[in-house]
């Protein structure tokens, strides 16, 4: 009886038999994917949040949907709310302080001016800094970029702009402050105001993930920082020796451009801007790391 020698094939498939974990390692190392964020300090996987712009999307319009949803006034609150606050602070500030503005401009103006950046800041913080919590059952459910949620908390208050720079604009006839072609600074503006926030939520928001008095307090801390904001008095009533601390204050910048790109006076306090840019871009590179740092775990500790 003679003995049947394998051949090279029967040989292969014997030995993937035997030793499976070889086999399926041979077989599956070309498609292998790993799911979950990187280890790396610097390893910020920003090239993620484009291939997730779909889930990116549909974040920002439900939010935008369930802002109004069974409000009965709808997006008549876009309009109302800043309305409401020019009207307060131009009798407390404008009527009884007698605060000057620049130029002789009417006060309502030059409040709302103000007011229509500093409430998207606001919103865009206090909503961002708060969208990890939020959405707790879909951080522990299923990965994606947790950079998504409160860059689409950033996004999603552009709605409620839009509307108020609408009846900015109204309110700037109806006193006659004629707009100029400095209002293209507007959209620029816009988005160093949008990088701001979201950097100011990249830090809050894994804190409030540990502790959750940020939520709590942040209400509070937001009054306070609007205060040390040229909101309702102008930059120029700052003394000279300490205007350069005060523009510490990244929105200082922002407030004082806005207003340069609806009056059409003077020129921008470059200065200002300048240091509050410095500022801003050192709080979005350290709010990327310290995120990303954090991130692997969120979904423990909510």
């Amino acid at each position: 009886m003679t003995a049947h020698i394998p051949t090279t094939d029967e040989a292969a498939i014997v030995a993937a038999a035997t030793t499976p974990a070889a086999g399926m390692r041979s077989r599956t190392s070309e498609h292998l994917t790993r799911i979950g964020p990187n280890r790396g300090l610097f390893d910020l996987d920003l090239d993620l949040v484009w291939r997730y712009r779909g889930l990116l999307v549909t974040l920002v319009k439900r939010d935008i949907m369930v802002l109004y949803r069974q409000a009965a006034l709808g997006v008549a609150w876009a309009v109302i709310q800043p309305i409401f606050a020019v009207l307060i602070f131009t009798i407390v500030f404008g009527m009884v302080a007698k605060l000057p503005t620049p130029g002789n401009v009417p006060y309502p103006v030059f409040a709302f001016a103000a007011i229509l950046p500093w409430t998207y800041f606001a919103e865009a913080v206090r909503r961002g800094s708060t969208s990890l919590v939020n959405e707790a059952e879909l951080v522990k459910k299923v990965y994606f970029p947790r950079l998504i949620l409160p860059l689409a908390s950033t996004i999603a208050p552009l709605v409620d702009f839009v509307i108020s720079f609408c009846v900015l604009i109204v309110i700037m006839l109806l006193y006659g402050v004629m707009p100029t072609w400095h209002l293209l600074a507007v959209p620029p503006l816009l988005v160093i105001a949008a990088t701001l926030a979201l950097s100011v939520s990249m830090w809050l928001g894994p804190i409030n993930v540990r502790y959750r008095d940020v939520k709590h307090t942040l209400t509070f801390l937001l009054q306070i920082w609007m205060y040390a904001s040229p909101v309702v008095y102008s930059f120029q009533m700052i003394p000279d020796e300490w205007k350069w601390a005060y523009a510490l204050n990244p929105m200082v910048g922002v407030i004082e451009g806005f207003r340069w790109a609806v009056f059409g006076q003077g020129n921008p306090d470059i200065i200002a801007m300048s240091i509050g840019g410095a500022l801003m871009l050192l709080l979005l590179f350290g709010g990327l790391v310290f995120f990303k740092r954090m991130e692997r775990s969120f979904a423990d500790l909510i």
